[in-house]
């Protein structure tokens, strides 16, 4: 065992060497024993990474029993799991690191020393701690960090493959929508394939992903792909995967096709109907069988993938001509929906204009709302765009808006079509009382010619062979109130 004499002999022999570099030999002095007295263990290396000092409590906590036959020697072979050469190395140092040395570990911070060029000239170590008992509190709290962390990437994962909407974001209350949401519904408590019908731009696939959402697979990835706007030579890798080198220069790793990552999810086929001949028959062995082979690969795998297409082609008469296959066709339609266009649900303009309005505004972070005039103006459109062009119609009118923040027909008439179509009337097969039959062609007149007179008053009466005055007592029985405000402002 080293004397304290000789300990102290060695200190002084540390704080002459090259190790005090641009640290002054009153800075060292004064650093060392508040270090070693603090610490459970201090050693020097030089900037070879040959020790050249160490403490009688790191000698001890070693087991090195001849201090001396250990100075000068490379630290490497004395502690195995070090990282002096490496703070050597980089002259970073490493504040805070738990090394493990036999049955112990040990947490210890490494400086690097710097001569007066301002190069490496060695460095030292200290052992805070050679028991990590006091430290529980901070490991079990670093534990728990790093298990929600591990929950947060997990969580976000879900959501990079998982849905936005459910069934309260298909907006509609007439008997059409009322009838797409009971068999959504009735489609998300049992575990068949789907089949959405529809134009394009009705929201089929909020209404995948509102089916997706209240089903048992909640839980699992929601992938969606449309098929029409894949090339044809990548869709079979694109549902399928690739193995290593499947393609000529492509990556050596494998791909996961859709169907893996939605493997015990839901995969939602949009556009189907644009799907080529060759790929449904691999398609339909992939749901018949629930196993896929990987470009490339002789590996089958198993997938468990609840399937929702969507289309808004009549696959019926593709099957007629040959371009579909009735088998696909059966596999995939067991519960059928088909979403009408909202040229026969203008009941529901209202509430959409609402719904979308209000997410439109959120986004923008702005203020507005719609007048009479202009729902009126709204629903005397045919709409062969559906929602998504109603959607655009009023994100166009909100960029025309004014400071008043009130969507008028002017900013509707502004943004619609040059040559705007009429909706078809709706015919009821009941027998309605003349008054209101002719009350209602009346109304349906005055819309017309609105419409023709793009919101022009004047113009409306002479189209409609009546005064403006009269006009605009009309149009004030109409919208139930003696105000004839601005709900039609003549340029």
């Amino acid at each position: 065992m080293k004397s304290p004499d000789n300990e102290a002999r060695a200190m002084k022999e540390l704080f002459n060497s090259d190790l005090q570099g641009g640290l002054t030999r009153e800075l060292i002095q004064a650093l060392f024993p508040v270090f070693e007295k603090a610490s459970a263990g201090a050693i020097a290396v030089d900037r070879f990474c040959r020790i050249t000092w160490l403490n009688q409590s790191y000698a001890d906590l070693l087991g090195i029993g001849n201090m001396e036959a250990v100075i000068g020697q490379p630290i490497r072979p004395v502690i195995p799991q070090t990282r002096m050469p490496e703070v050597v190395k980089t002259g970073t140092p490493l504040l805070l690191d738990i090394m493990e040395y036999q049955n112990q570990q040990l947490v210890v911070t490494r400086l690097p020393i710097f001569d007066d060029a301002g190069a490496v000239a060695g460095a030292v170590a200290f052992v805070l701690y050679d028991d990590l008992q006091p430290l529980t509190p901070l490991v079990s709290k670093y534990r728990r960090l790093h298990q929600d962390l591990l929950a947060a990437r997990k969580a976000l994962a879900q959501r990079a493959r998982g849905t936005r909407y459910s069934l309260s974001d298909f907006v509609g209350a007439c008997p059409g929508a009322l009838e797409v949401k009971r068999r959504a519904r009735l489609a998300a408590g049992r575990d068949m394939p789907v089949l959405l019908l529809g134009e394009t731009g009705t929201g089929k696939e909020v209404l995948a992903q509102a089916i997706h959402t209240a089903s048992q697979r909640a839980e699992h990835p929601f992938v969606g792909v449309n098929v029409a706007a894949i090339p044809e030579n990548l869709l079979e890798a694109e549902f399928f995967g690739t193995s290593p080198g499947a393609f000529t220069g492509a990556d050596k790793r494998s791909r996961d096709g859709k169907f893996q990552l939605a493997n015990g999810g839901t995969l939602f086929l949009d556009e189907v109907g644009d799907m080529p001949l060759t790929l449904q028959a691999k398609l339909l062995r992939a749901i018949q069988e629930g196993e896929i082979e990987p470009l490339g690969s002789n590996k089958v795998y198993k997938v468990d993938v609840r399937l929702i297409a969507a289309t808004s082609r009549n696959l019926e008469a593709m099957i007629e001509a040959g371009e579909f296959r009735s088998d696909l066709y059966y596999r995939l339609n067991v519960l059928e929906i088909n979403i009408p266009p909202l040229r026969n649900r203008i009941q529901d303009i209202g509430i959409l204009c609402e719904s979308l309005l209000e997410n439109i505004c959120q986004q923008a972070e702005l203020r507005c709302e719609l007048s009479e005039s202009a729902l009126t103006a709204l629903s005397a459109y045919d709409w062969p765009g559906n929602i998504r062009e109603l959607r655009n119609v009023l994100e166009r009118a909100l960029t025309m808006l004014e400071e008043s923040g009130v969507i008028d027909a002017d900013d509707i008439f502004r943004v619609l079509p040059k040559r705007a179509r009429l909706s078809a009337p709706i015919v009821s097969p009941k027998t309605r009382p003349l008054s209101q039959v002719l009350a209602d062609a009346e109304a349906e007149a005055i819309r017309s010619a609105l419409l023709s007179a793009q919101g022009n008053r004047s113009r409306a009466a002479r189209l409609l062979g009546i005064s403006r005055s009269a006009l605009y007592e009309k149009l004030a029985k109409m919208s139930g109130s003696e105000d004839t405000g601005p709900e039609f402002r003549t340029p």
